[in-house]
């Protein structure tokens, strides 16, 4: 299955939520902790917890390793670290689940009418089987996963992930919930209102300093974008 895969169909859309996965959907703060950890330990840097990942962490991530080092890690460093993290993240993932309501969320949604859709920077290839493998596949229009290098921003993922949606959508009815800051960035790229999810990568008081809604469960950030879409 290729880049951009779509996985349905649908009439034009009335409002529209483009998902953030890891962190978001996916409650995985457990793998990328100990993945995190696990490419530090290559580097000799000491093991950091998930209350320090969420106060420092930001994208590009080689950012995020030089609020920890002091110093942006070397070419041959940033290789060795994100090789070790996509390793282990992988071993690691299996243990993880759906974010709590999660499935009704997305069910309820496609049922109310609107379209959905999601957009990550984790591995297109990795991705779609492991959506298909909690049997959410069908609630989204597209499934969109990372070409290309690791690391970056997902601003322009998220110009062509809309452009090839199998439906049309106004930007301006458009929300993308994430954990992160950069899904803010992704979606005011697009003309897109976001929400951000404090469940993720990112604690409270750094979403705050985005300038848009910050909640703590899925279901109050599906009522806050259904709120911002009308």
């Amino acid at each position: 299955m290729g880049p951009g895969t779509v996985l349905g169909m649908g009439k034009q859309a009335s409002a529209h939520i483009v998902w953030d996965w890891n962190g978001t959907l996916f409650h995985d703060n457990e793998a990328i902790i100990g993945a995190t950890n696990a490419a530090f330990a290559e580097l000799g840097l000491a093991p950091i917890t998930l209350e320090q990942y969420r106060a420092l962490y930001c994208v590009p991530v080689p950012k995020f390793y030089e609020r920890l080092m002091g110093r942006l890690p070397t070419e041959s460093e940033w290789e060795l670290m994100d090789g070790v993290f996509h390793r282990c993240y992988t071993e690691r993932r299996a243990r993880c689940a759906l974010t709590d309501g999660a499935a009704e969320l997305l069910l309820g949604w496609r049922s109310a009418g609107h379209s959905q859709s999601l957009l990550s920077m984790y591995g297109h290839e990795e991705l779609v089987p492991l959506v298909r493998g909690f049997g959410i596949e069908e609630h989204f229009v597209r499934v969109d996963g990372r070409t290309g290098p690791s690391g970056g921003s997902k601003a322009e993922h998220m110009v062509r992930h809309l452009s090839r949606l199998a439906v049309a959508v106004d930007p301006a009815r458009t929300v993308v919930i994430g954990d992160a800051a950069d899904d803010a960035v992704a979606a005011r790229h697009v003309g897109a209102g976001a929400v951000l999810y404090t469940g993720g990568s990112h604690s409270r008081a750094s979403l705050e300093e985005v300038g848009v809604p910050v909640v703590d469960t899925l279901a109050e950030a599906v009522e806050v974008a259904q709120r911002i879409a009308a």
